[in-house]
């Protein structure tokens, strides 16, 4: 019986060494603060319309050196110096103004990937929609400002 007994306290003492010697704590999840996100992405999309519609493309500061663009019926856009360049030949040849609005962010749980689900609109200088549809957007913080690494957009224009 002092045997078991001995037997008894030993494992249970080991057993209790092993859960203290654990180490492995989670440590609580950051708060995200979806909302203010959500108006950190419009905000971006609002500065993206303003200096494309003013007409100088390069200056936008929205997309990540290394991003990809996908537009509708053309290879994707590769680079940051890719796609300016492409926002640059298209806004010299129209005068059509373009607008964003966001309307979901799916947050990562640590805040530093967003999944922005938006809708476009495209006004001709009458201000009538040309062009409206639906985008997508990956961002990445970097340096702490969200950059868009991946987009891309679907006209709800019939085709014609």
């Amino acid at each position: 019986m002092k045997k078991k007994t001995v037997k008894g306290v030993l494992l249970g003492g080991i057993i209790i060494l092993m859960s203290a010697c654990n180490t492995n704590k989670e440590e609580p999840a950051a708060v995200v603060d979806t909302a203010q996100i959500k108006i950190a992405i419009q905000a971006k999309e609002d500065s993206f319309a303003a200096v494309y519609n003013a007409g100088i493309p390069k200056n936008i500061g929205y997309y990540a050196e290394d991003a990809t663009s996908f537009y509708q019926n053309r290879q994707p856009l590769v680079g940051k110096e890719e796609i300016v360049e492409f926002l640059k030949s298209d806004v010299i040849s129209n005068p059509n103004k373009i607008s964003f609005k966001t309307n979901e962010v799916f947050v990562s749980n640590d805040g530093n990937q967003v999944v922005e689900i938006g809708y476009f609109k495209v006004l001709d200088s009458t201000n009538t929609p040309i062009n409206t549809g639906n985008y997508m957007t990956l961002f990445q913080k970097r340096n702490g400002n969200y950059q868009s690494v991946r987009d891309m957009s679907a006209s709800d224009r019939p085709v014609q």
